[in-house]
């Protein structure tokens, strides 16, 4: 069973070019700056990846069932609602990393896009970013006209899966989603094998297996790896019957590799459709790099978000 197309295969070379680019940004020559202790690591990392954040005058700051929003509608009148989910391993991030790349698509497909702005671990652990997650949901599914997907990458995608689980099971309006964009998302907390580190590929990641252990820290403080696997804290063990139709995205290079295919794999199991789109020795985030292999996953999401959205 192919992965992906053979045609893929002329271009992945710039996929590994771009992560070897890259590797100052993230890798070892920033190590010996990271400070150790629990409360500066976060810091740290929060500082780094401000600096992926942009401001889009197309955007609205709006609270919604208390929580603070980015919301994009567009000039006509909207087709439907994305929900999407920032990055950033439940502990870091904002929908500002998001901001231009929602814009667009607010303006490309047509629809409303709101970006919950959830709060974060260790300050709030589990499930305070998810309570965040299902009340701007239950909010979009009571105001919002036309179909609504989910979607998000990274600890986004992992919101995604968890809220789409948690309108099923507690508020039973599942059939008010028509679909779900998970890209690259972290599903199993107990931890994959290629988030353990036996990776296809071995192209330098944005992540490292440290950081899994660490992400457990804050944003589930004292559970156990069997305590991690909680099908309310890891998706990948949860009733996955009824969902609908999903997207996932992934690079080979990617310490969550693993989290993709599993979970697209039980998704189907369970009866739903699902869609597993690898792309050849990309890394985690590979969608807003400047790669050919990125254009083609973003168009992929592009045509997958227009036939759910009807």
């Amino acid at each position: 069973m192919a992965l992906w197309p053979e045609e893929y295969e002329g271009i992945r070379d710039e996929a590994r070019q771009m992560a070897d680019a890259l590797r100052g940004y993230y890798g070892g020559g920033a190590s010996g700056e990271v400070p150790t202790d629990q409360a500066g690591r976060v810091r740290f990392m929060r500082e780094v990846l401000a600096g992926l954040e942009t401001t889009s005058s197309a955007g609205a700051d709006e609270e919604i069932a208390g929580v603070p929003c980015r919301v994009f509608r567009p000039k006509l009148a909207s087709r439907g609602t994305y929900v999407h989910f920032h990055g950033g391993a439940m502990m870091l991030g904002s929908p500002l990393m998001n901001d231009t790349a929602n814009a667009e698509l607010c303006e490309r497909l047509g629809l409303t896009v709101i970006s919950v702005d959830y709060r974060l671990a260790p300050e709030h652990p589990f499930p305070a970013g998810s309570d965040d997650c299902l009340a701007v949901s239950r909010w979009a599914l009571e105001h919002e006209d036309g179909p609504i997907v989910l979607g998000g990458e990274s600890a986004g995608g992992y919101y995604a899966a968890l809220t789409l689980l948690r309108i099923r099971d507690d508020l039973d309006a599942l059939h008010h989603i028509s679909g779900a964009n998970l890209v690259f998302g972290v599903y199993d907390l107990s931890g994959t094998p290629t988030s353990r580190g036996a990776r296809p590929s071995d192209v330098t990641d944005l992540l490292e297996e440290s950081m899994f252990g660490f992400v457990n820290e804050c944003y589930i403080p004292g559970r156990s790896l069997e305590d991690a696997r909680d099908p309310a804290v890891s998706p990948l063990y949860a009733d996955l019957a009824g969902l609908p139709p999903a997207l996932f995205t992934v690079g080979s290079a990617d310490h969550l590799l693993d989290d993709s295919l599993f979970m697209a794999a039980r998704w189907q199991a369970y009866g739903n459709e699902a869609a597993l789109a690898v792309y050849p020795d990309c890394i985690h985030g590979f969608t807003a790099m400047p790669t050919e292999l990125a254009k083609r996953a973003n168009e992929r999401i592009d045509a997958f978000l227009e036939r759910v959205l009807g």
